[in-house]
């Protein structure tokens, strides 16, 4: 593993933990946020469902509405706490552990994640899409939003510097996926990929590769 990308990712931690109370000040200052969280209304969400990496639970409540099944994971016990408040039907599973050391205990049919993969490190792109993978059913399907091409034509970054309302600094991972290119890569890794514009951002819908099932 790359130790440049270990501590990058622990101060990305650190960041969001830190960031909690100030992080859903970007919803209410962006109508786009606010139209795109409910685009998932219209997304094949179904089933028993995996959020990764929910945050302070902006999505996981209309996820919840619409599955069988809820279970939410994060690696921020501040996040977590407002998630749980903000959250119902208050039967939604919360697991507080780093999406990139935990493994699904089960499956799931749809594994799903907002704004997550821009924060993935390229080294572990791998790993990351292994666990996806391992967490879906042969018929599941991964479903994610990220930042949207115009933000992918940008000078690509590994890592970007964040500043809190307090003046702390935090390096986070940020690099922008060009949806054409991250179809590609997500074929070479197996996956059935249909990677769109939507608005400002992009919606992925990826199917597991068939070795998974």
């Amino acid at each position: 593993m790359d130790t440049d990308d270990d501590a990058l990712v622990a101060e990305q931690i650190a960041y969001y933990r830190a960031r909690a109370f100030e992080y859903d000040r970007v919803y209410a200052e962006r109508e786009d946020l606010r139209e795109l969280v409910t685009a998932v209304d219209e997304l094949p969400i179904a089933g028993d469902v995996l959020e990764l990496a929910c945050g302070t639970g902006q999505w996981t409540g209309r996820l919840a509405a619409r599955a069988h099944s809820m279970t939410a994971v994060d690696s921020s016990p501040e996040v977590l706490g407002i998630a749980r408040a903000r959250t119902t039907p208050a039967d939604v599973e919360f697991v507080q552990a780093d999406v990139f050391t935990w493994q699904p205990p089960r499956r799931y049919d749809t594994v799903f994640f907002a704004f997550w993969l821009s924060h993935v490190p390229l080294s572990r792109m791998g790993q990351f899409w292994n666990t996806v993978a391992a967490a879906l059913t042969p018929r599941g399907r991964a479903i994610f939003i990220d930042e949207g091409p115009a933000e992918a034509a940008r000078e690509e970054v590994a890592a970007e510097l964040r500043r809190l309302d307090d003046g702390s600094q935090y390096r986070i991972v940020k690099i922008f996926h060009d949806p054409t290119t991250l179809t590609d890569d997500l074929a070479t890794l197996g996956w059935s990929a249909d990677v769109r514009p939507l608005g400002n951002f992009i919606v992925g819908i990826a199917a597991p590769p068939t070795a998974s099932g």
